[in-house]
């Protein structure tokens, strides 16, 4: 017995070991990464105003760039997770088989495409397709801060911005999001039919309660993609700086990310320090969403 016993034991602590240590070491990257940032970005966070670009401090130079990171990154929530959701319920329970698979597959490959390409298909393809929208949008709800124009005649704007993000992140967010519908316990669905529900209402009752937290989840992962976003947001929208809800003039701030990548390679001297200090600000942000996601799904778990 012990001679059957004992290699099962010693492989269970071999794995536990090396489960242990693939943790702590992904701890001490992320450790690492932010005392790199830290170290790299003191100068510029410590530094006085007229030693910096444009003669203000860091915080007025960093405010406009997170606030464009997260107000782009919003816009793609908010139009990529209904959509999502909406695919993975159709791929789910309301196509045919053979369509289904064919779907999935497609919608997933959307993953694939680089972002250089989405950026190219955004200022080339839907940035002018957008711009009698903008313009409609402009004429009809002026009233609402987002819409108060001008509307951009070239359409590089962040509402095309948020759009180009939307369509980046939805197959994150459907391939989790119908995988987790699609183990939606059988008996729960089964027996929601069998006592009168309609589809829709097995839906509402059943497979949504079942899949929230994997929408939590999913949307969280989108949006850390959305912030971290780079080279589509560089091609595709018009900076001008400034702090601005209107979503569809010229004039748009620009991205932590994006700022970095077209600054970086002509930056020198306090100015690289800067840049970093910058990043250590999307780092927190970034740690600051995925932090508040686990607490909900947490509670939403709990529940």
């Amino acid at each position: 017995m012990n001679a059957v016993t004992r290699p099962s034991r010693a492989g269970d602590r071999v794995f536990s070991a090396l489960v242990t240590g693939a943790g702590i070491l992904i701890l001490a990257i992320l450790a690492g990464v932010a005392a790199f940032l830290l170290i790299r970005g003191w100068p510029a966070l410590t530094a006085d105003a007229d030693e910096l670009p444009g003669g203000q401090t860091f915080v007025h130079y960093v405010w406009p760039l997170a606030f464009g990171t997260v107000m782009s990154s919003a816009i793609a929530i908010v139009i990529a997770v209904p959509l999502a959701v909406g695919v993975a319920l159709f791929i789910s329970f309301f196509a045919p088989r053979r369509i289904a698979n064919g779907l999935g597959a497609l919608v997933d490959l959307l993953a694939a495409i680089p972002s250089v390409i989405y950026g190219l298909w955004g200022i080339a393809v839907l940035g002018p397709a957008a711009v009698g929208l903008q313009e409609w949008l402009y004429e009809h709800l002026d009233f609402l801060p987002f819409f108060e124009g001008p509307p951009s005649p070239t359409g590089r704007t962040m509402f095309v911005l948020g759009i180009v993000l939307a369509v980046m992140i939805l197959p994150i967010i459907s391939a989790i999001v119908r995988e987790v519908f699609s183990q939606t316990p059988r008996s729960l669905r089964e027996g929601s039919l069998a006592l009168g529900a309609t589809r829709w209402e097995m839906i509402r009752m059943t497979v949504l309660p079942f899949g929230r937290p994997a929408i939590i989840s999913a949307s969280m992962l989108g949006l850390g993609r959305a912030l971290g976003e780079t080279m589509a947001v560089a091609l595709i929208l018009s900076v001008s700086g400034g702090v601005t809800f209107n979503l569809i003039s010229s004039g748009n701030p620009s991205t932590i990310a994006a700022n970095i990548a077209l600054d970086f390679p002509e930056s020198s001297g306090l100015e690289v320090n800067l840049l970093i200090a910058t990043g250590l600000v999307l780092f927190g942000i970034t740690l600051l969403v995925n932090t508040a996601a686990r607490l909900v799904i947490s509670r939403q778990i709990r529940e």
